[in-house]
This record gives C-alpha cells, structure tokens and sequence, in this order.
C-alpha cells in the first residue's frame, strides 16, 4: 500500500461543498487533499452538452437555480467569482395537464416569486470557477476513499484509485463533503460510528437522488412564439414538471423532472421513456416539439456515485438541523459538509456553501485547539 504525503485537512469529495470548503482552506493557508470519485468534479452539479458531455455551456442535468433574496451566502460566492447570471424565463402562460383523455389547459401565469436565477454556462460555470483557484497538486479525480480510522492524533485514510491500486493518507483532520447515505454506504470507520449516528447518515434522503430529468434540445424556442413560458404541470407524465432550459447563449431546450419511479425507469427503459417524453412535449407544446435535435436524460438513481439502492424509493427534501452529525469520539477529527447537513437549506446549492463555511470554521477552530 502506498503511502502518500500528509495534510493539514483531507476533504472527501469534489462536488460544491468539497470545493468550496478547499477554497476556504486555501485562503486560510491550510493545506488540504481533496480525493474525487468521479473523474470530473461538480457532484450532482454537471452541465452537459447535447452529447451529454460536460460543458462550458451546457444543460443543467443536475441543480440549475438559485435565488438571490433568500439566499445571500450563494449570491455572495457567484458574485466574489465573477460570475454572471439570468433569470429562469417564465413570461408566458403555462400548460396544465390532467388527464389522458383531455385535452391539455393553457392558464395565464403569475409572476414568480422569490425569482430564481441561473448562471451564464450552466451551474458547472461555479465549479470550475472554484477549482481554477485551487493548486492542482491538492486535486485527485478517481480516487475513492474506503476508510477512515483514528491513529492516536491522527487519521488515516484509505483510497483506492480508478486501477484498483490502494494507498493511504494522514491527516489531522477529515471533512467529509457527501451526502450522509452515501457516506454511510461506501466508507467504513474505525471506531464504528455510534449505532445512532450511523442510522441518522442511512435514513437521511439524498437529494436529487431518486430522481431523473429529461431535455429536449430544439433549434430555436418556438414555444416562446406562442406565448408559453414553457412551464407546465402534468398528472399524465411521465414528465411531471416541466421549465424552459434555453441557456444563456441561446440553446433552447425544454426539461421536465420524470414522475415514474426509479425502478419503474428501469423496467420500461431508457429509449421508451425518451421516446414517451418527446410525445408527451408534442401535446402540451405543439407538433414541434416532436422533432427535437438531440435529448438528454439523466437518471441520477442509477448513478452509483449519487445514490444507494436506498434511493430508489423516493424521500421528502431534507429537514434542516442543528443536531451534530458526529458521534462525540469523532468529533475532533472529522466534519460533514455535504448539502444535506446544512442548518438552513438542506439539499440546495445554498445548503452546500452554507456547510461547507459551517465546516471549516469548524475545522479551523478545531486545529487551532491541538495547536
């Protein structure tokens, strides 16, 4: 087993959270490791182009809104990284759909309040502001880690790369930045986690987990011709809720949160479900939403680097709290950054700045006690 150099703090993820708490380390002249499973950074952040591929200018598969009066931290971080932004489109009415045997219900909209916001290229645009600040000897893509255990002061992690090959790293302190179920899920402790604690990281949902959103990417907006803002509400499905994707430069396109359950999508299959949401944009939207130039599905339940078998089954959004995520014979060693554990917006791109400035305040104030 390899023995790779030491840290300051090792941090467990490369999503927001995980880059925003390395940002945070960074101007506090701290150094950090931080290992990424994936073999791209942003977590369940990732903007893709009509291929699927990640892009500077690309479709929100993941989170793609955030709203500036309710959520100041968020706002602050685009602004400090110079980045721009626009409002999700909603001028225009809605469509609303009841039944199969009905005809879809075109109804005059109301203005949107608070308004939600989106960045210019895509909310990947934030990630790769952040790692461009970063040193890039500090960043492993395709590095998982499997264990964390105590050696006296200490920790010691265990990782395994994308060959197979494992090594470890010490550190004086660990934050965690996943969701608690997938941590749960993937990484074992030693001492064992408290039997409490370990069944809170298990029964907190992931968001986005679950679920799976449809594009439908068109040569040029046609729906905004009509009036239509491009929201609709459907009880038919299989897409349920439905917004305008038109990015910042023009690419328009349509995306629709899917209503069938996970293991539902994996019986009726990929090419039918497409084929089923293509249909079901024609008859809210018009015949010419039947001819999209490339679709875009993304299934984050079948993403093991997202979810666990435990998210299959849908949960409610996480509940914001203040209880420690860290039994007390953890607690001088690691941190919990993930979304999920934010104490004001759980599950959002705001809950992941907010824990992850929660974390390392925590973790500096932590180091400066061990001196």
């Amino acid at each position: 087993m390899k023995q790779l150099r030491e840290a300051s703090v090792v941090i467990v993820g490369g999503g927001l959270s995980g880059l925003h708490a390395a940002r945070l380390l960074h101007a506090a002249d701290i150094d950090f490791q931080l290992f990424e499973a994936r073999e791209r950074l942003g977590g369940r952040v990732l903007s893709a182009d009509l291929l699927g591929e990640p892009s500077a200018d690309g479709f929100d598969l993941g989170p793609s809104w955030f709203w500036p009066n309710t959520q100041p931290a968020m706002s602050e971080l685009v602004r400090q990284l110079g980045l721009s932004v626009f409002p999700q489109f909603s001028d225009g009415d809605v469509v609303f759909q009841r039944m199969s045997r009905e005809a879809p219900r075109r109804l005059r909209s109301l203005p949107q309040e608070p308004e939600s916001m989106r960045i210019a290229g895509g909310t990947s645009a934030l990630i790769t502001a952040l790692a461009a600040g970063l040193p890039e000897d500090a960043i492993h893509l395709q590095t998982r880690v499997t264990r964390v255990a105590r050696s006296g002061e200490a920790l010691v992690l265990e990782l395994r790369d994308a060959d197979g090959a494992t090594q470890t790293v010490r550190a004086a302190h660990a934050i965690l930045a996943l969701p608690p179920r997938l941590l749960a899920a993937t990484i074992s402790f030693s001492p064992s986690l408290a039997a409490e604690t370990a069944r809170r990281w298990r029964e907190t949902a992931t968001w986005m987990a679950p679920h799976a959103k449809f594009f439908a990417c068109y040569e040029r907006p046609f729906w905004r011709e009509h009036g239509l803002s491009g929201t609709a509400q459907s009880m038919v499905g299989p897409l349920v809720e439905l917004h305008d994707a038109t990015t910042a430069s023009g690419q328009a396109a349509l995306f629709g949160f899917v209503g069938v359950p996970a293991d539902q999508r994996a019986t009726i299959g990929r090419e039918a479900l497409i084929s089923a949401a293509v249909e079901q944009l024609a008859k809210l939207f018009g015949p010419e939403a039947r001819t999209p130039r490339a679709t875009l599905l993304k299934d984050w339940a079948a993403d093991p680097l997202t979810a666990t078998p435990d998210d299959r089954v849908g949960g409610g959004h996480p509940a914001p709290s203040a209880e420690p995520w860290i039994t007390v014979e953890w607690s001088e060693h690691l941190s919990l950054a993930g979304s999920e554990t934010s104490r004001s917006e759980p599950g959002y791109l705001a809950g992941a700045i907010e824990a992850a400035e929660y974390a390392v305040s925590e973790t500096l104030s932590k180091l400066r006690r061990r001196g």
